[in-house]
Parts: structure tokens; sequence; C-alpha cells
């Protein structure tokens, strides 16, 4: 996390550690639209609040991605009722995915869901997502699948979607998008951000028409299980820890404003 500072918005009730999570939050919005996964003002990012509350944070629906600021995100409970006042309501379908995530494990700070034409795609294939590249492999042992129900608006979901995650990091919505859930807010981005780029690279060979070059089912479980170590607490690159904070000094380079 980024070191919470003071702002000229920050109302006086929220603490440096609610602070903090808004404006890594912010970020992520930020950075979805930076990297054009943005979907106008649909899809969200939500973030557990510290505390005992059961409180997270969601951002305001009618506002683009590269508008919002710490301040302006919305905090609702796990009945999607606003804590605090504000011009704009919250998308139910989002409060249905995320509460179900949130409501489940305490454990993870951060649900992540994007409608990217990528990510949009291979949700879409029987296959879903194929083992065919290194990028594929680094995420595919901890993706899962959900199968489309509608718009979720109906609460009865919930506890499919959550059976569905398991203890996957990664959940394809099928004929809908991508899901990612992390700990932290840079671990539920990054995790997004290798998704993203291996359906993006399964499209682009697919658009190829050329014939594929299997990996061996040896060499794909040597691939994961060294996946597994890499991301891990004791690898070289737990998820989320190195690239978060590059990302943020990339943001800031551009356009620092996120953390009003």
């Amino acid at each position: 996390m980024v070191a919470a500072v003071q702002s000229i918005k920050r109302a006086d009730h929220i603490s440096d550690a609610e602070w903090d999570v808004r404006v890594n939050l912010a970020a992520a919005y930020r950075l979805i639209d930076l990297n054009g996964w943005s979907d106008g003002i649909g899809t969200h990012v939500s973030a557990r609040v510290p505390g005992p509350e059961n409180h997270f944070l969601l951002n305001p629906y009618g506002m683009l991605f590269d508008e919002i600021t710490a301040s302006s995100l919305i905090k609702v409970d796990l009945d999607g009722n606003a804590i605090d006042d504000s011009e704009y309501q919250v998308n139910p379908a989002g409060f249905t995915i995320h509460s179900a995530v949130h409501m489940s494990n305490h454990d993870l700070e951060c649900v992540m869901h994007t409608h990217t034409t990528a990510g949009t795609s291979v949700a879409t294939q029987k296959d879903g997502l194929l083992p065919i590249n290194q990028h594929a492999l680094a995420v595919t042992y901890t993706t899962g699948y959900h199968d489309y129900e509608g718009p979720a608006t109906d609460h009865d979901e919930r506890a499919r979607i959550v059976e569905d995650l398991g203890d996957n990091r990664i959940l394809i919505l099928r004929n809908h998008g991508l899901l990612t859930v992390g700990r932290t807010i840079g671990e539920a981005f990054v995790w997004m951000f290798r998704a993203e780029r291996a359906c993006r690279m399964q499209l682009a060979f697919q658009q190829t028409g050329a014939e594929l070059y299997p990996i061996s089912e040896e060499v794909q479980k040597i691939s994961i299980e060294r996946g597994r170590q890499f991301n891990s607490g004791n690898g070289h690159r737990p998820t989320g820890k190195l690239e978060w904070p590059a990302w943020l000094r990339k943001l800031d380079r551009i356009d620092s404003s996120y953390r009003d």
C-alpha cells in the first residue's frame, strides 16, 4: 500500500487506514482505464474497508474510471446500502458480484471485474483459456469458471459465484468477462493484468489461423508448478508486491489527481 496522505477533500471521519485503501482503489480504477480495460461507467472494483463493520468501497455509478478519486468512492455495507452521502448511486449488479466474495472470505481485500474485448471473447469460447503459451500457464492453475446467469442482480447467485471461485484468484465469467480477487488491491490488479494478457495472446494466435505448436502435458505441469512457487510468499515475485508500486509510480507521473 502507499502511505496515506491528508487531502483537502478527505472527510475528518475517514481513518488513515481507510484513506490508504481509498487511494489505492482509486489508482486501480485509473489504471484500468489507462490500460484500456474500462467499459464506460460499467464494471467495478471493490475493496474492503479496514475494521469490523463489513463495509467496502465501490465506484460512484455514473463516473468514468479516469474521473474517480479517493474521496469520490462510495462506502456501502453488505446489503448494498450507502454509508455516506453521495450524489451518485451504486450499481446493483456490482454489489451482487462483489458482496458474494467479500461475504465469503474476509482475507480478500479486493475484487476486480472487467468486460474487455479479449477477456469477454475468451469467456465466450467453449474451452475458455487454453494452455497454449507461457502467459496462459501462469494463470490457468488459479482460474475457475462461472456460467452466465444474466445481469448479476439475483442475490441467490452469490453462493454459486463463491463456489466457482473456490481458492482461485481468477474467475472467468462465461459470456461476460473476467473477475480477479486479491489479499491486496495490487494483487487483484496484477492477476487481472496477467489474465488479460493471456486472453489477448490467445485471440492474437487464433486470428492468425496458424497451426498450434502444442506444449506437452509434462512441460505444462512443470510450468504450473514453477509459477506457483514464483508467485508464492516464498517466491521471487509474490503477486503484486513488486508490480503494484511500479504501477503507482507510472500513474503518478501521468496524473496524481486520483489521490484527492
